[in-house]
């Protein structure tokens, strides 16, 4: 596309609410689509910063790159039937642990990836229920934590159609 539109299409920020959860499971034959979220939260990697004060240098402190550290992921949905991470987290407190990779996959408004994070050996470490209250008409809502030891930027170039859906 060329014009205006094009301009407007690279500068216009992509709006968050329109993503999608994959776990990429080793055992089966490709990617699984978890049901949509309404939030996930938690796509940061920190670099720790070593200091080292050099003797007879006083106008400065010498700063180098240590290790990474990477938050937990924070997935909110709506309570569905598909029992997929319920059951992963089942059977990791039944002491079967299986650690899934798994993208975060930002989509633009024609649900094409736009942006994605891959996450590295997830383990379900908490999950929680829905809040019920009889007085109430609002959605169930549960939430899942997932530990990884590393999150990065993925190329949407290497998302295909079977992980879209």
């Amino acid at each position: 596309m060329t014009g205006p539109n094009a301009t407007r299409l690279l500068t216009d920020p992509v709006p968050a609410f329109n993503f999608l959860v994959v776990l990429l499971d080793p055992t089966s034959s490709g990617p699984r689509s978890v049901a949509g979220f309404s939030e996930c939260s938690g796509l940061e990697a920190t670099m720790q910063v070593e200091e080292y004060a050099e003797g007879g240098n006083n106008d400065r402190v010498h700063k180098f790159p240590g290790r990474f550290t990477f938050s937990n992921l924070t997935l909110t949905r709506g309570v569905t039937l598909d029992p997929t991470l319920r059951l992963w987290h089942r059977r990791t407190l039944q002491g079967e642990v299986v650690r899934y990779d798994g993208l975060v996959i930002l989509l633009n408004e024609a649900r094409l990836p736009v942006l994605a994070w891959r996450w590295e050996r997830g383990l379900p470490v908490k999950l929680s229920g829905p809040t019920l209250d009889a007085t109430s008409s609002q959605t169930a809502i549960e939430t899942l934590e997932i530990s990884h030891e590393r999150i990065e930027p993925y190329s949407t170039e290497q998302i295909g159609l079977e992980v879209l859906g």
